[in-house]
Protein backbone atom coordinates (compact mmCIF):
# COMPACT_ATOMS: atom_id res chain seq x y z
CA UNK A 1 0.00 0.00 0.00
CA UNK A 2 1.60 3.62 -0.97
CA UNK A 3 1.04 6.69 0.84
CA UNK A 4 -0.83 8.94 -1.14
CA UNK A 5 1.69 11.73 -2.71
CA UNK A 6 1.20 14.81 -0.79
CA UNK A 7 1.62 12.60 2.48
CA UNK A 8 4.94 11.43 1.21
CA UNK A 9 6.08 14.86 0.36
CA UNK A 10 5.15 16.05 3.83
CA UNK A 11 7.26 13.00 5.56
CA UNK A 12 10.16 14.45 3.26
CA UNK A 13 9.67 17.96 4.45
CA UNK A 14 9.82 17.30 8.06
CA UNK A 15 12.65 15.32 7.90
CA UNK A 16 14.66 17.92 5.74
CA UNK A 17 13.78 20.49 8.95
CA UNK A 18 14.83 18.03 11.37
CA UNK A 19 17.75 17.45 9.77
CA UNK A 20 18.75 21.31 9.33
CA UNK A 21 17.82 21.52 13.36
CA UNK A 22 20.16 18.74 13.93
CA UNK A 23 22.43 20.85 11.85
CA UNK A 24 21.98 23.81 13.42
CA UNK A 25 22.52 22.84 16.95
CA UNK A 26 25.50 20.74 16.04
CA UNK A 27 26.94 23.87 14.12
CA UNK A 28 26.02 26.20 16.64
CA UNK A 29 27.37 23.84 19.86
CA UNK A 30 30.77 23.47 17.77
CA UNK A 31 31.06 27.22 17.54
CA UNK A 32 30.49 27.61 21.29
CA UNK A 33 33.89 25.66 22.17
CA UNK A 34 36.84 26.43 22.72
CA UNK A 35 39.17 27.43 19.48
CA UNK A 36 41.63 25.02 21.24
CA UNK A 37 40.91 22.91 24.73
CA UNK A 38 44.57 22.28 24.79
CA UNK A 39 46.10 25.62 24.47
CA UNK A 40 46.71 27.77 27.68
CA UNK A 41 48.78 30.48 26.10
CA UNK A 42 47.52 33.91 27.35
CA UNK A 43 46.42 36.26 24.98
CA UNK A 44 45.86 40.14 25.81
CA UNK A 45 42.77 41.46 24.19
CA UNK A 46 41.46 44.96 24.54
CA UNK A 47 38.41 46.84 24.07
CA UNK A 48 37.88 50.03 23.13
CA UNK A 49 35.57 52.36 24.62
CA UNK A 50 32.18 52.69 22.38
CA UNK A 51 32.73 48.96 20.97
CA UNK A 52 29.02 47.12 20.96
CA UNK A 53 29.02 43.23 20.44
CA UNK A 54 29.36 43.28 16.79
CA UNK A 55 32.86 44.92 17.26
CA UNK A 56 33.73 42.73 20.10
CA UNK A 57 32.66 39.71 17.90
CA UNK A 58 34.91 40.45 15.49
CA UNK A 59 38.38 41.46 17.16
CA UNK A 60 37.79 38.22 19.39
CA UNK A 61 37.28 36.44 15.81
CA UNK A 62 40.69 38.07 14.47
CA UNK A 63 42.56 37.17 17.74
CA UNK A 64 41.48 33.41 17.23
CA UNK A 65 39.30 33.36 20.46
CA UNK A 66 36.13 32.27 19.48
CA UNK A 67 35.01 30.53 16.36
CA UNK A 68 32.08 32.48 14.88
CA UNK A 69 31.22 36.31 15.77
CA UNK A 70 27.44 35.82 15.42
CA UNK A 71 27.08 32.58 17.48
CA UNK A 72 29.00 35.12 20.51
CA UNK A 73 26.91 38.06 19.55
CA UNK A 74 23.68 35.54 19.98
CA UNK A 75 24.82 34.16 23.21
CA UNK A 76 25.43 37.16 24.87
CA UNK A 77 21.97 38.31 23.29
CA UNK A 78 20.40 35.51 24.59
CA UNK A 79 21.97 35.84 28.30
CA UNK A 80 21.36 39.76 28.44
CA UNK A 81 24.45 40.65 28.88
CA UNK A 82 25.60 42.40 25.05
CA UNK A 83 25.08 45.61 26.83
CA UNK A 84 26.94 45.10 29.85
CA UNK A 85 30.32 44.02 28.18
CA UNK A 86 33.26 46.26 29.27
CA UNK A 87 35.79 48.42 27.54
CA UNK A 88 39.49 47.50 29.53
CA UNK A 89 42.38 44.94 29.09
CA UNK A 90 41.49 41.27 29.20
CA UNK A 91 43.73 38.53 29.41
CA UNK A 92 42.00 35.52 27.20
CA UNK A 93 43.12 32.04 26.26
CA UNK A 94 42.16 29.60 23.29
CA UNK A 95 41.02 27.40 25.57
CA UNK A 96 37.91 28.94 26.87
CA UNK A 97 34.70 28.85 25.70
CA UNK A 98 32.30 31.32 24.53
CA UNK A 99 30.46 31.42 27.52
CA UNK A 100 33.39 31.75 29.67
CA UNK A 101 34.88 34.68 27.70
CA UNK A 102 31.18 36.34 27.54
CA UNK A 103 31.25 36.04 31.23
CA UNK A 104 34.74 38.03 31.55
CA UNK A 105 33.82 40.30 29.29
CA UNK A 106 30.43 41.08 31.52
CA UNK A 107 32.51 41.74 34.48
CA UNK A 108 34.90 43.78 33.74
CA UNK A 109 38.76 43.38 32.88
CA UNK A 110 40.13 43.21 36.68
CA UNK A 111 37.78 39.36 36.44
CA UNK A 112 40.37 38.33 33.90
CA UNK A 113 43.03 38.86 36.09
CA UNK A 114 42.45 35.88 37.87
CA UNK A 115 43.25 32.12 37.22
CA UNK A 116 42.51 29.05 39.09
CA UNK A 117 45.33 26.73 39.83
CA UNK A 118 45.06 23.17 40.88
CA UNK A 119 47.93 21.52 42.50
CA UNK A 120 47.09 17.81 42.64
CA UNK A 121 47.99 15.70 45.45
CA UNK A 122 50.88 13.96 45.45
CA UNK A 123 52.51 16.06 42.56
CA UNK A 124 56.24 16.25 43.26
CA UNK A 125 57.80 20.55 42.77
CA UNK A 126 58.58 19.09 39.00
CA UNK A 127 55.26 19.09 38.65
CA UNK A 128 54.07 22.12 39.78
CA UNK A 129 56.71 23.61 38.14
CA UNK A 130 55.96 22.07 34.92
CA UNK A 131 52.39 23.04 35.01
CA UNK A 132 53.14 26.72 36.34
CA UNK A 133 54.81 27.39 33.08
CA UNK A 134 52.23 25.67 30.89
CA UNK A 135 49.69 28.17 32.54
CA UNK A 136 52.03 31.27 31.59
CA UNK A 137 54.35 31.63 34.39
CA UNK A 138 57.91 31.68 34.89
CA UNK A 139 60.08 28.32 33.32
CA UNK A 140 60.76 25.47 35.95
CA UNK A 141 64.03 26.76 35.93
CA UNK A 142 62.90 29.81 37.75
CA UNK A 143 60.64 28.10 39.92
CA UNK A 144 63.36 26.16 41.58
CA UNK A 145 65.64 28.94 42.76
CA UNK A 146 62.89 30.66 43.95
CA UNK A 147 61.79 27.26 45.93
CA UNK A 148 65.86 26.69 47.33
CA UNK A 149 65.74 30.50 48.82
CA UNK A 150 66.45 29.06 52.06
CA UNK A 151 66.30 32.45 53.96
CA UNK A 152 63.14 33.24 52.74
CA UNK A 153 61.04 30.80 54.08
CA UNK A 154 63.09 28.42 56.76
CA UNK A 155 63.03 32.07 58.95
CA UNK A 156 59.51 32.94 58.22
CA UNK A 157 57.69 29.68 58.31
CA UNK A 158 58.41 27.67 61.61
CA UNK A 159 57.31 24.06 60.67
CA UNK A 160 60.24 24.04 58.74
CA UNK A 161 62.64 23.98 61.21
CA UNK A 162 63.50 20.31 60.96
CA UNK A 163 63.58 20.76 57.44
CA UNK A 164 67.27 19.98 56.47
CA UNK A 165 68.44 23.42 54.22
CA UNK A 166 70.41 21.54 51.40
CA UNK A 167 66.53 20.29 50.74
CA UNK A 168 64.32 22.28 49.21
CA UNK A 169 60.01 22.44 49.30
CA UNK A 170 59.28 19.33 48.09
CA UNK A 171 56.44 18.13 50.51
CA UNK A 172 55.61 21.54 51.46
CA UNK A 173 53.79 23.03 49.16
CA UNK A 174 50.16 22.13 49.55
CA UNK A 175 48.24 20.30 46.59
CA UNK A 176 44.47 22.47 46.78
CA UNK A 177 42.91 24.95 43.99
CA UNK A 178 44.22 28.36 44.28
CA UNK A 179 42.93 31.70 42.72
CA UNK A 180 45.90 33.94 41.73
CA UNK A 181 46.50 37.13 39.65
CA UNK A 182 47.73 36.05 36.00
CA UNK A 183 50.92 38.29 36.72
CA UNK A 184 51.67 36.84 39.88
CA UNK A 185 55.29 36.51 40.94
CA UNK A 186 56.82 32.55 41.59
CA UNK A 187 57.17 33.95 45.30
CA UNK A 188 53.55 34.90 45.85
CA UNK A 189 52.25 31.62 44.39
CA UNK A 190 54.45 29.77 46.96
CA UNK A 191 53.92 31.78 49.60
CA UNK A 192 50.37 30.70 49.42
CA UNK A 193 51.38 27.46 49.41
CA UNK A 194 53.21 27.62 52.30
CA UNK A 195 50.36 29.56 54.26
CA UNK A 196 47.75 27.16 53.15
CA UNK A 197 50.15 24.44 54.32
CA UNK A 198 50.66 25.98 57.75
CA UNK A 199 46.37 26.59 58.03
CA UNK A 200 46.11 23.31 57.12
CA UNK A 201 48.53 21.76 59.50
CA UNK A 202 47.05 23.14 62.96
CA UNK A 203 48.07 23.78 66.37
CA UNK A 204 46.50 20.44 67.18
CA UNK A 205 48.29 18.27 65.35
CA UNK A 206 51.36 19.84 65.50
CA UNK A 207 50.95 18.84 69.28
CA UNK A 208 50.38 15.56 68.20
CA UNK A 209 53.21 15.04 65.85
CA UNK A 210 55.30 15.98 69.08
CA UNK A 211 53.56 14.38 71.78
CA UNK A 212 54.35 11.66 69.38
CA UNK A 213 58.11 12.73 69.71
CA UNK A 214 58.49 12.93 65.87
CA UNK A 215 59.52 16.04 63.68
CA UNK A 216 57.08 17.33 61.47
CA UNK A 217 60.00 16.40 58.30
CA UNK A 218 60.19 13.06 59.50
CA UNK A 219 56.00 12.80 59.31
CA UNK A 220 55.21 14.73 55.71
CA UNK A 221 58.20 12.35 54.39
CA UNK A 222 56.51 9.82 55.51
CA UNK A 223 52.85 11.09 54.39
CA UNK A 224 54.36 11.88 50.80
CA UNK A 225 55.42 7.91 50.47
CA UNK A 226 52.34 6.90 51.48
CA UNK A 227 50.53 9.50 49.28
CA UNK A 228 51.97 7.91 46.19
CA UNK A 229 52.14 4.08 47.12
CA UNK A 230 48.48 3.43 47.89
CA UNK A 231 45.04 5.63 47.73
CA UNK A 232 42.08 4.86 50.17
CA UNK A 233 41.97 6.12 53.72
CA UNK A 234 42.15 3.18 55.22
CA UNK A 235 44.69 1.48 53.74
CA UNK A 236 47.20 4.59 53.95
CA UNK A 237 46.85 4.38 57.95
CA UNK A 238 47.19 0.74 57.76
CA UNK A 239 50.13 0.88 55.16
CA UNK A 240 51.24 4.25 57.83
CA UNK A 241 51.49 1.76 60.82
CA UNK A 242 53.56 -1.06 58.79
CA UNK A 243 56.39 1.87 57.71
CA UNK A 244 56.58 3.20 61.43
CA UNK A 245 57.25 -0.52 62.48
CA UNK A 246 59.83 -1.18 59.89
CA UNK A 247 61.46 1.43 60.90
CA UNK A 248 61.61 0.77 64.75
CA UNK A 249 63.18 -2.14 63.64
CA UNK A 250 65.42 -1.25 61.06
CA UNK A 251 63.87 -2.91 58.40
CA UNK A 252 63.98 -0.95 54.92
CA UNK A 253 61.12 0.27 54.15
CA UNK A 254 61.23 -1.17 50.09
CA UNK A 255 59.33 1.24 48.82
CA UNK A 256 58.94 1.61 45.02
CA UNK A 257 57.91 5.08 44.96
CA UNK A 258 61.00 6.39 46.53
CA UNK A 259 63.01 4.53 43.63
CA UNK A 260 60.60 6.19 41.17
CA UNK A 261 61.39 9.41 42.90
CA UNK A 262 65.41 8.83 42.57
CA UNK A 263 64.93 7.72 38.72
CA UNK A 264 62.63 10.14 37.27
CA UNK A 265 59.97 7.61 36.26
CA UNK A 266 56.53 6.64 36.90
CA UNK A 267 56.70 2.68 37.01
CA UNK A 268 54.01 0.83 38.75
CA UNK A 269 56.56 -1.84 39.57
CA UNK A 270 60.68 -0.52 39.92
CA UNK A 271 62.96 -2.72 37.57
CA UNK A 272 65.96 -5.15 39.09
CA UNK A 273 68.09 -2.50 37.69
CA UNK A 274 66.27 0.92 39.34
CA UNK A 275 66.91 -1.17 42.86
CA UNK A 276 70.16 -1.34 42.68
CA UNK A 277 70.95 2.74 41.65
CA UNK A 278 73.12 4.79 44.71
CA UNK A 279 70.09 7.19 45.76
CA UNK A 280 69.65 8.40 49.24
CA UNK A 281 65.69 8.07 48.24
CA UNK A 282 66.22 4.43 47.17
CA UNK A 283 64.47 2.79 50.10
CA UNK A 284 65.18 -0.59 49.27
CA UNK A 285 69.25 0.19 49.19
CA UNK A 286 69.08 2.95 52.17
CA UNK A 287 67.08 2.35 55.69
CA UNK A 288 65.40 4.51 57.29
CA UNK A 289 63.35 7.33 55.86
CA UNK A 290 64.73 9.17 52.42
CA UNK A 291 65.97 12.52 53.09
CA UNK A 292 62.85 14.37 52.11
CA UNK A 293 59.60 14.06 51.10
CA UNK A 294 59.04 12.75 47.29
CA UNK A 295 56.08 14.49 46.79
CA UNK A 296 53.55 17.14 48.17
CA UNK A 297 51.25 15.07 50.28
CA UNK A 298 47.44 15.99 50.76
CA UNK A 299 45.71 16.02 54.11
CA UNK A 300 44.72 12.27 53.86
CA UNK A 301 48.17 10.53 53.72
CA UNK A 302 49.21 13.45 56.64
CA UNK A 303 46.58 12.27 58.63
CA UNK A 304 47.45 8.77 58.24
CA UNK A 305 50.90 9.40 58.87
CA UNK A 306 50.06 10.88 62.28
CA UNK A 307 47.12 8.78 62.92
CA UNK A 308 47.59 5.40 61.86
CA UNK A 309 46.02 1.94 62.68
CA UNK A 310 47.64 -0.62 64.08
CA UNK A 311 47.71 -4.25 62.78
CA UNK A 312 49.41 -7.48 62.34
CA UNK A 313 51.03 -6.75 58.86
CA UNK A 314 54.06 -5.89 57.94
CA UNK A 315 53.92 -6.28 53.96
CA UNK A 316 51.86 -5.21 51.58
CA UNK A 317 51.79 -4.90 47.82
CA UNK A 318 49.42 -3.03 45.29
CA UNK A 319 47.87 -4.84 42.35
CA UNK A 320 47.60 -3.05 38.89
CA UNK A 321 43.53 -2.07 40.12
CA UNK A 322 44.41 -0.55 43.40
CA UNK A 323 44.09 -3.61 45.60
CA UNK A 324 46.25 -3.67 48.42
CA UNK A 325 47.03 -7.17 49.37
CA UNK A 326 48.39 -7.54 53.23
CA UNK A 327 50.91 -10.23 54.68
CA UNK A 328 52.18 -11.41 58.63
CA UNK A 329 55.18 -12.71 57.24
CA UNK A 330 57.84 -12.23 54.15
CA UNK A 331 56.61 -15.54 53.25
CA UNK A 332 53.37 -14.97 52.42
CA UNK A 333 54.42 -11.65 51.01
CA UNK A 334 56.69 -13.68 48.43
CA UNK A 335 53.48 -15.80 46.96
CA UNK A 336 51.30 -12.92 47.03
CA UNK A 337 53.88 -11.20 44.44
CA UNK A 338 54.23 -14.25 42.82
CA UNK A 339 50.25 -14.64 42.73
CA UNK A 340 49.35 -10.75 41.51
CA UNK A 341 53.09 -10.19 39.72
CA UNK A 342 52.73 -12.08 37.13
Amino acid sequence: MFLPRKKRRSKKIIFILLLLVLIAVFYYFYNFLPVDKNNSRIIEFKIEPGWGSVKISQELGKAGLIRNGLIFQLYVLFKGINLRLQDGNYFLAENMSVSKIADLLSRGASASKEITLTIIEGWNNQQIANYLAENGFSPPADFFAVVQKKEDWWNNYDFLKNKPKDLDLEGYLFPDTYRIYRDAELTDIIRKMLDNFSDKLNQDLRAEISRQKKTIHEVITLASIIEKEVATEKDRKLVADIFYKRLQQSIALQADSTVNYATGKSAARVSAEDIKIDNLYNTYRYGGLPPGPISNPGMSAIMAAIYPIPNPYWYFLTTLDGTVIYSKTFEEHVKAKAKYYK
